[in-house]
């Protein structure tokens, strides 16, 4: 498999691509009755959605893998965002980190997540921050773990008329 992903920049023209990651990440959750992380409807329906794409797809941090010149993964790194309480020292965070169901089983996101780290000691920094949904029964911290990182700071996100959403921020020391 290793031989087979490649790692590209993202760009602009990009969006499409994260937002069908998205679309199929969803509707794999949904099906499963896991709709606490992103809901049941497609991204690319929600104009949040899809303007968030938009930024991440422009703003400089999206790293697409490839298998085969198929978009199998994607990758936003850059700054936390507002809802996670703040590192102590400089970081890379991980913003999203979205593969193709599809090709489940290969290592794409761990991949990726060596890349994210790959990416942080470049810019001379040793920590690297991700958050994530720690509801249901906390599989995506699991995994996270499984990767090298170890949950920190549990936190709630209130969303008026709707479910609290659940997260938790992770870190990883790449020293």
């Amino acid at each position: 498999m290793e031989d087979r992903l490649t790692i590209r920049a993202g760009g602009p023209a990009d969006a499409g691509h994260v937002l069908r990651l998205f679309d199929v990440a969803i509707a794999w959750l949904a099906a499963r009755g896991r709709t606490g992380q992103w809901g049941s409807a497609p991204a690319s329906t929600d104009p949040a959605r899809i303007a968030q794409a938009q930024a991440w797809a422009g703003g400089g941090g999206l790293h697409l893998a490839l298998r085969d010149d198929t978009v199998v993964g994607a990758l936003v790194v850059g700054t936390a965002t507002a809802y996670v309480p703040p590192a102590t020292e400089p970081e890379l965070y991980v913003n999203l980190l979205l593969t193709d169901r599809a090709h489940a089983g290969l290592g794409i996101g761990a991949r990726l997540l060596a890349y994210a780290g790959e990416l942080a000691r470049d810019r001379g920094l040793v920590l690297l921050r991700v958050d994530c949904y720690r509801g249901d029964d906390r599989a995506l911290v699991r995994f996270y773990e499984r990767c090298g990182f170890t949950a920190t700071d549990p936190f709630t996100v209130e969303r008026p008329g709707r479910a609290p959403w659940p997260g938790q921020v992770l870190a990883r020391r790449l020293d």
